[in-house]
């Protein structure tokens, strides 16, 4: 019985007895061969096949996912890539599987360093690339989920690359604005917007459904596409910008993951490296984010503005994204008005010393900020705010101090100015007076004359109490410099006598003209 079941098992495979002996060689290198060739399909595949069946083994996906990933290489193209019928030509029952082998073809990545190379098949591809256009733009009925997987391998191969940035020495790079230099072009761009446009067209057409798309446009396809906002391609971040759009307005499980990568480039960029090219862009898509924000508004979206917003107005090169963060700090405080506190706060923190330029956009930005404040929160955060604006006031500088008196020309903070006056002209009046009699620019002159006299106007009362204190106290300003110079005219002459008495000249120290200077004042 034992016997009946031991010969039921299988036995053990055994070596053949021509690869033990060491027999015939040819059987071992042709399986070894095999296999190899099943590992590497794209390279002998392209060489050895024809691009019809080529395409029709990528259409039945008994391929790897690395054929691809893997452009073919140059010395193989011009012998299997041809153009393939027109979507046009070949009924409806075919034009599925005509779609899929002509997204394999556009999945071929050609070298446009060199405009000689592949020049036919280049053309081939630009043109099957404008079909694939019109087609998804045109395309009637609900798009399958194959046909979504081979879009986003074609679309992941063509763009997700590395970013070659335009090489610039350490010298340029300090000095580096975005709006005037040049920006870099890249060579691919004739196929690159045409991929770009494909996806564009899929992601807002209402024929993808989201719920299957977001399988293949996932999380990690999101954030290899925000990668690419560093691209120095002002055409490309444009793409990038109006895509991005799209997938947050269709797939509503990536919002928050969108949101939460958008808030670690800017981490990155503040804290960091102080460089990319993007960072406008990114702003803009924010911008329409917060604005269809609901209310009320949620602490995620508060943390957003004081972590992220905010310190966004650090770094030097502001003034290529500062329109975009000024419009979305103002979106969150037109949203919910108790932020306007925190906001002028976050902006006196960050407020710049030696940079007029940054100076005077802070102040166009504060002029929208006040104009959506309202008087509680300004009451809040008048007093350290109308400092700063009375040291802009009296910068030498002559934009930052007339942008500064520009602000009363605003209705709005006119009015919250005039409401709240006697605590503001005690602040700003110095500032005031010393304009309109040392000032050398005449426009700031003027300007100034026109504040004091909407102040004098206001509240006479007012506006010469704090003329009889600034009298005062420039008269105590003289008379203590009066006395100083007489203190130190006084050392001079008692070291004057005693040198001149035969004794060696008097070297005072630092304690005792202190104090002679201190009793003086």
């Amino acid at each position: 019985m034992f016997k009946q079941i031991l010969n039921r098992l299988p036995e053990k495979p055994h070596k053949s007895k021509d690869h033990r002996d060491g027999g015939n060689p040819k059987s071992s290198s042709h399986t070894s061969t095999s296999s190899k060739t099943n590992n590497d399909v794209p390279i002998t595949r392209s060489s050895t096949t024809k691009p019809t069946s080529t395409v029709q083994n990528h259409t039945n996906n008994k391929l790897p996912q690395s054929h691809y990933l893997k452009p073919i290489r140059n010395a193989t193209i011009s012998n299997t890539y041809e153009a393939l019928p027109s979507l046009k030509d070949v009924p409806n029952s075919e034009k599925q599987n005509l779609f899929i082998r002509k997204l394999t073809l556009c999945s071929v990545v050609f070298d446009f360093t060199d405009p000689t190379k592949n020049l036919k098949e280049k053309e081939v591809k630009r043109q099957t690339l404008i079909e694939l256009v019109d087609y998804v733009s045109s395309a009637n009925g609900k798009c399958q989920e194959t046909v979504m997987k081979e879009i986003v391998k074609m679309v992941s191969v063509n763009i997700f690359r590395r970013l070659t940035p335009q090489p610039r020495d350490n010298k340029v790079l300090e000095t580096f604005d975005g709006e005037e230099e040049e920006p870099s072009m890249d060579p691919a761009w004739p196929h690159l917007h045409l991929v770009y446009e494909f996806i564009l067209r899929f992601v807002a057409s209402p024929e993808t459904d989201p719920k299957i798309a977001k399988r293949y446009i996932d999380q990690a396809f999101v954030l290899k596409w925000l990668d690419l906002f560093d691209s120095e391609d002002p055409r490309e971040r444009e793409y990038l910008k109006f895509v991005l759009h799209r997938m947050y307005g269709k797939f509503m499980v990536h919002r928050p993951f969108i949101r939460k990568a958008i808030n670690n480039i800017f981490f990155r960029f503040v804290f960091e490296t102080e460089k990319h090219n993007g960072i406008a862009e990114l702003l803009e898509i924010l911008g329409s984010i917060i604005n269809g924000f609901a209310l009320p508004l949620k602490e995620e979206h508060k943390l957003f503005l004081v972590r992220a917003l905010i310190p966004l107005h650090k770094p030097k090169c502001i003034p290529m994204y500062h329109q975009q963060i000024s419009y979305c700090i103002t979106q969150f405080v037109e949203k919910d008005c108790k932020l306007a506190d925190t906001v002028i706060r976050g902006l006196l923190k960050y407020w710049p010393i030696t940079n007029c330029s940054k100076e005077v956009l802070f102040l166009s930005e504060l002029e929208e900020v006040l104009e959506a404040t309202q008087p509680p929160e300004f009451q809040r955060c008048m007093v350290p705010l109308f400092r700063q604006i009375a040291r802009c006031l009296r910068s030498s500088h002559f934009q930052v101090a007339e942008r500064a008196l520009f602000l009363w020309n605003n209705d709005h903070t006119n009015s919250l100015i005039k409401q709240n006056r006697k605590v503001i002209l005690p602040i700003i009046f110095p500032a005031l007076e010393r304009n309109t009699k040392t000032h050398w620019n005449q426009a700031v002159q003027s300007l100034t004359l026109n504040v004091r006299k909407i102040f004098s106007d206001v509240d006479p009362q007012l506006f010469e109490e704090c003329s009889r204190k600034f009298k005062e106290g420039e008269s105590k300003k003289e008379e203590i410099k009066s006395k100083r110079e007489a203190t130190w005219k006084r050392l001079e002459d008692m070291a004057a006598q005693r040198s001149g008495g035969g004794h060696d000249p008097i070297v005072m120290s630092q304690k005792v003209i202190a104090s002679h200077v201190s009793s003086s004042c």
